[in-house]
């Protein structure tokens, strides 16, 4: 077990110390907290692509400000390269949301995937899309899940024998509901079970 420090992004933070468990083989910052790139970070997601570690977070101001953007950062040999915001929540009109939640998930024998989200808030937020052929170096361009579907929330998906990917989620604007999407084709089409509880208590 590897595990990746992301308590804060101000210096302070550092003085923190945590005991780790015996199974944890190393523990290290992914950036030097006195060069935080942004005040916040939050919501780290780590996935093992076909040439290595990258992590992925959702930093800025703070969160739910319009300057939140999802960063990357990637080990190479056994250094972090410097973070960067790959996507932002910048609409065609220049109206800008924060960005929140990124999954980063790595299927089988197919391109890196980062799901993340981005809206005013999480009862009004809509999901969102990118793919790297690189091991995250390079990013495709942002696409937008269709209506009602979301994507992971926090979790990552869960790849079936036949390659299909199951994908938890949920919604808050009427409670909170659970729901599981399905994809077939690398995110392109979907489907999904509609709610699976009544937003009042799961099971």
């Amino acid at each position: 077990m590897i595990i990746f420090r992301f308590i804060s992004c101000t210096p302070e933070s550092k003085t923190v110390e945590t005991k780790m468990h015996e199974s944890v083989l190393k523990s290290e910052y992914v950036f030097e907290l006195e060069n935080a790139p942004t005040p916040e970070c939050h919501a780290s997601t780590v996935a093992e692509s076909k040439d290595g570690l990258v992590a992925a977070w959702f930093a800025g101001t703070k969160e739910k400000n319009k300057d939140v953007g999802i960063w990357v950062s990637r080990l190479v040999g056994t250094n972090w390269t410097a973070p960067v915001e790959i996507v932002n929540g910048v609409q065609d009109d220049g109206t800008r949301y924060p960005c929140w939640n990124p999954v980063l998930f790595q299927p089988e024998d197919q391109p890196l995937m980062l799901f993340y989200k981005v809206g005013p808030s999480p009862r009004e937020w809509w999901g969102m899309l990118v793919i790297s052929d690189d091991g995250g170096n390079t990013w495709s361009e942002p696409q937008k899940l269709p209506g009602g579907i979301l994507g992971p929330i926090k979790n990552k998906p869960v790849q079936l024998a036949n390659d299909d990917f199951l994908c938890p989620t949920s919604t808050e604007h009427d409670g909170l509901k659970v729901q599981i999407e399905r994809t077939t084709d690398l995110g392109q089409t979907w489907t999904t079970t509609g709610d699976i509880n009544d937003g009042k208590k799961i099971g």
